[in-house]
């Protein structure tokens, strides 16, 4: 094969390896970084709220929900616009500048003093937030051909379910350390402990990332050459089947729309788990009779995410084996909506985790494969407002799955119902994602039911 032309299923050159290796090595684990940090401090609430904060704020379930969610309020408002800045600045300015932001926002949640101002700062977390996830999503697809997003994108997506294997005996020890910085309670140290992070890799972003292939010395010339040429056809394809997609037809494309909602779903399994699993650990206790202190409790946070992590890897390795279909994403959807609601029906800590490692299975398989959909048909600007599109109206699920979660189970006193609740909307992704492949609106190379959709195939809803 030709060392300019993109990949085929008959083999890849020698350059093509080297420089999808070197782009895994030196990018994908930094974005990776950030993504971590990013994830640890939107969640760190769910840490701190069985942990003091909850009692020290007099906050109940449904405030600490509403507080919990708000944060995507503010998200979710500058999402699309923050995003179109990136593609007009570039995504090393603007990474970097969301960074170091969202870092300054975080360190004051330290001294936070009551409900109402830790509404305002979990908005303003969400605005300084606003734009890194799609951000990064696309500036990792302007650096691989479409046949190889799902293998990088599965290696930057190992970052989330990391973070709750990592972060949550992190915040653990933070959380313990009571007193041990100018007399701060624990949660309030653990707070201080995941901002200056953000700030400090924010700076070194700057200088670290680049725009482009065409800007990476660390690159060879021929690896820069093969990469350029290989996303600048795939590029110029993907306009023509599509007709240069503008950023108001991204707005109005069926696909786009569809996949948002085939989003929301997801992101409302994702955090009604996030950010109510410490809390339901906490009520092993009461239900059980078990006690664990605050660094064990953080460690059986951790579990179901070791297990997520494997499963995301190998099911998109598998992805990109066989080519993305339809059931890598439907399946996990199934298997998360018929198990989360049977973990609080377990009869005990051990089996109640068990199964709640399979939801996060679920829902962390199928995310990456996801993320690989829109830039099939979508480039550019469209590309940066469909991502935005897709990931603002799942973010949607970032509001509304928590304070739902915590209303429900204050009006029900449990947890249960609101399982169901997270189900249910799991469930609706998967029916979505089947109407979306029967009626054709996948994307360029897309595998539905065995066949390849071809390039441009008519958005739904125009």
């Amino acid at each position: 094969m030709d060392a300019r032309s993109p990949g085929t299923a008959a083999g890849q050159s020698a350059v093509e390896k080297s420089a999808i290796r070197k782009v895994a090595v030196r990018l994908v684990p930094f974005v990776a970084l950030m993504f971590f940090i990013n994830y640890l401090d939107r969640t760190a609430i769910g840490f701190a709220s069985p942990n003091g904060m909850n009692d020290d704020l007099a906050l109940s379930a449904a405030q600490f929900g509403f507080a919990s969610g708000v944060f995507f309020i503010g998200y979710i408002l500058l999402e699309v616009p923050s995003n179109l800045a990136l593609h007009r600045f570039g995504a090393r300015r603007w990474l970097a500048r969301i960074m170091v932001s969202w870092g300054i926002v975080a360190l004051l949640f330290t001294w936070v003093g009551n409900f109402e101002q830790l509404v305002v700062l979990r908005f303003l977390l969400g605005v300084a937030e606003a734009g890194f996830f799609p951000g990064a999503i696309l500036f990792l697809s302007l650096w691989v051909p479409a046949q190889h997003r799902s293998k990088i994108l599965a290696l930057f997506y190992l970052a989330q379910p990391l973070t709750t294997v990592i972060g949550a005996p992190l915040a653990g020890l933070l959380i313990q350390q009571e007193g041990v910085f100018f007399g701060l309670e624990g949660w309030r140290f653990m707070f201080f402990g995941v901002a200056i992070p953000a700030i400090i890799v924010g700076i070194i972003a700057w200088f670290y990332l680049k725009d482009s292939p065409r800007d990476a010395k660390w690159l060879t010339a021929e690896e820069r050459d093969w990469l350029t040429h290989a996303l600048e056809t795939e590029k110029a394809a993907t306009n023509k089947a599509s007709g240069h997609v503008s950023i108001r037809h991204a707005f109005s494309s069926g696909r786009v729309w569809m996949l948002s909602f085939i989003y929301f779903g997801f992101i409302y399994g994702l955090y009604a788990l996030a950010f109510f699993l410490p809390t339901i650990i906490e009520g092993f206790q009461s239900e059980f009779g078990t006690e664990f202190d605050v660094f064990q409790k953080g460690l059986i946070t951790a579990v179901p995410y070791v297990p997520a992590a494997i499963a995301l890897y190998f099911w998109s390795r598998d992805a990109t084996r066989r080519g993305l279909k339809t059931w890598h994403i439907v399946i996990p959807a199934l298997v998360g909506a018929a198990s989360i609601p049977l973990a609080l029906f377990a009869g005990s800590p051990a089996l109640t985790i068990a199964i709640i490692a399979i939801t996060a299975m679920a829902i962390f398989s199928a995310l990456p494969n996801f993320w690989t959909l829109p830039t099939r048909f979508l480039t550019g600007a469209a590309a940066a407002a469909g991502i935005a599109l897709i990931n603002t109206v799942g973010n949607l699920a970032g509001f509304s799955a928590p304070y739902l979660t915590g209303a429900i189970a204050d009006w029900t006193g449990g947890y249960e119902v609101p399982m169901f609740v997270v189900g249910f909307f799991m469930l609706l992704s998967a029916i979505l994602m089947l109407v979306l492949s029967r009626r054709g609106g996948t994307a360029a190379g897309t595998a539905v039911d065995g066949h390849e959709v071809a390039v441009g195939t008519a958005p739904m809803g125009h």
